[in-house]
Parts: structure tokens; sequence; C-alpha cells
């Protein structure tokens, strides 16, 4: 396999075979960052449940406390009172049955979130084999189906991200911008890892962090100790 130059650099900065703490992988980590635009870190997290059974599902949503660097459109289904509010609270686009047909018609996706009032649940139904593969369907778990949607669009334009498991077990999240620097990625982290420990199911069995490795948008994996993280976050 063909490495560019700045990757070949990047993987000289660290050990690949060593399972660093969570401080010290996030310094490694921010340290490879060699690519020309603001690349984003990325984490992925393998869990010791099965994801094939109900009771085993890993899924939530959190606010970043730093946020995730980039600008977020947010799409609202609602109509009357609730899309006059969406629209106040600074909402990309709001609609109902028309922005459905827009969807379908002109494959329109210029929005990372979509929020829907409950009984609006109803038409967005219409786009679950869209919205779905895309992690876009609007879920109750998530915050995204809900009569607050002043607090649902604020919380998504601060920063909120989703974490839910693959089909292989793995959850895949946005950490914020290399810029950000060591504090505020570290704070991010650990916002996200104590959400995702105290999701831990009752039927989970055995280890529940597997693997973790964090990586910006262009450089290499480095690898976390999955001991440490659930020692730190136990304190």
């Amino acid at each position: 396999m063909h490495m560019g130059k700045k990757y070949a650099d990047s993987v000289k900065l660290y050990d690949r075979s060593k399972v660093y703490d969570p401080s010290e992988a996030i310094d490694t980590m921010l340290k490879t960052a060699k690519a020309k635009f603001d690349e984003t870190v990325e984490i992925h997290i393998k869990l010791g449940v099965d994801s094939r059974h109900a009771d085993q599902q890993v899924r939530g949503a959190i606010v970043l406390p730093n946020g995730t660097g980039k600008k977020i459109r947010v799409l609202v289904f609602a109509k009357g009172d609730k899309a006059k509010e969406a629209e106040a609270a600074g909402a990309d686009y709001v609609g109902a049955e028309d922005m459905v047909q827009k969807i379908q018609a002109e494959n329109f996706f210029d929005f990372e979130v979509v929020i829907a009032t409950p009984d609006m649940m109803g038409v967005v139904g219409r786009l679950g084999k869209i919205l779905g593969p895309r992690g876009l369907m609007p879920n109750p778990k998530a915050g995204t189906v809900t009569m607050n949607v002043t607090q649902a669009i604020a919380d998504s334009k601060a920063g909120r991200i989703e974490y839910r498991l693959d089909k292989t077990n793995i959850i895949h999240c946005p950490l914020g911008k290399a810029s950000f620097g060591q504090q505020k990625i570290q704070e991010n982290f650990d916002t996200l890892m104590t959400a995702i420990l105290k999701a831990k199911p009752a039927a989970a069995k055995g280890q529940y962090i597997r693997s973790c490795v964090i990586a910006t948008t262009m450089g290499p994996g480095v690898k976390v100790n999955p001991v440490k993280l659930t020692l730190d976050t136990a304190k």
C-alpha cells in the first residue's frame, strides 16, 4: 500500500504497536496532523456487545463542550406554531410534506441534522429508506424527535453528536478539529467516553470497551488503552 509523504512522516511520530493512555494518545495524534486544512479528529470505539440484540444496543446523543468545529445545517419537520418557532430558533430549513417532496424529487440533502415534532413522524416516515442509511432519521433517543424544537436546534448547532453502533459493534464519532488543541479535544473525549460508559447495557458481558482508536482525517490511528478509559471514568 502506497503512503503519501506526510502520512509516512506522521507514522514516524509514534509507536504503532503501543497502546497509549488517553492524554498521551491525544497529544500524539495531534502531532500527526500534517494536512494543509484543519483536519477533523475522529474516534472509533469497538464495544463488547452484539448489536443484533435489542438489549445490547448502545445509542444516544450528547453536546460536546467545545462543539465539533463544523457549521451544522438543520432541517426541521414541523407545522403551525412549531414551524414558526423553528424558524425563529435558527433552523436552516423548515417544512412538512413539501420538504419530503423536495428530498424525494430533487435529492436535496443540504443539511446535517433532521429534527421533527412527534406529530410529523408519520410524514417523515416516508423518508425512512432515504434518511435511515445516512444516519439522518429523527429519533427520540437522540433528542431529534421533540416538541422543544428551540432546544434541539440550539444543541445541534452547539455541537450535539449522536453515537450509535454500526453493524460491526463500532461507534464512530467526531471529536472536533485538530486546531482545538489538547485541552479542548480532551474535554470532548472525556464527555463522550463518560456517556458511552454510562450507556453500557445490562446484558453486556465481559470487557465492554474492546478497543479505541483516535485519528485525524488524514493521519494514522493512535490506539488508546481501553482499560485506562474505564478506570479514569470510574474515578
